[in-house]
């Protein structure tokens, strides 16, 4: 049986390649809190909801490759890497690790790290 570590992976390639958010959207808690590189948090499940939907509208295409996963019983480490065309049509690829906090059935923290420097594009030096 897939602890909820692996079961957070897949669903995410799953809205990856569907678009949609709510299969990832369903492992979170209501009382929940979502954090990125930026300062914002967003909380519950209609924050989770908000969140992945961002996370989406960034790309046309985008897949997650998992390299590493660890999963305590509380706590999930996933060391990824990402790869796909970003809403522009601009090639992109970048890697990082994500944090969950859960009980074993639902998340209720979610944290992740990531080289946002690929998402700058290089100035034009005239």
């Amino acid at each position: 049986m897939a602890n909820l570590t692996e079961t957070f992976m897949e669903r995410l390639q799953t809205i990856e390649a569907s678009g949609d958010p709510m299969p990832l959207v369903e492992l979170f808690a209501d009382e929940t809190a979502l954090r990125n590189m930026t300062t914002q948090e967003w909380n519950g499940k209609e924050g989770a909801q908000d969140f992945w939907s961002r996370y989406l509208a960034n790309f046309q295409t985008i897949r997650s490759e998992f390299f590493h996963h660890a999963d305590d019983g509380h706590t999930g480490v996933m060391e990824w890497e990402a790869a796909g065309k970003l809403a522009d049509g601009a090639d992109i690829a970048y890697r990082g690790i994500s944090v969950i906090e859960h009980d074993g059935q639902q998340v209720q923290a979610f944290r992740t790290y990531y080289d946002s420097a690929a998402f700058v594009k290089p100035g034009v030096e005239s």
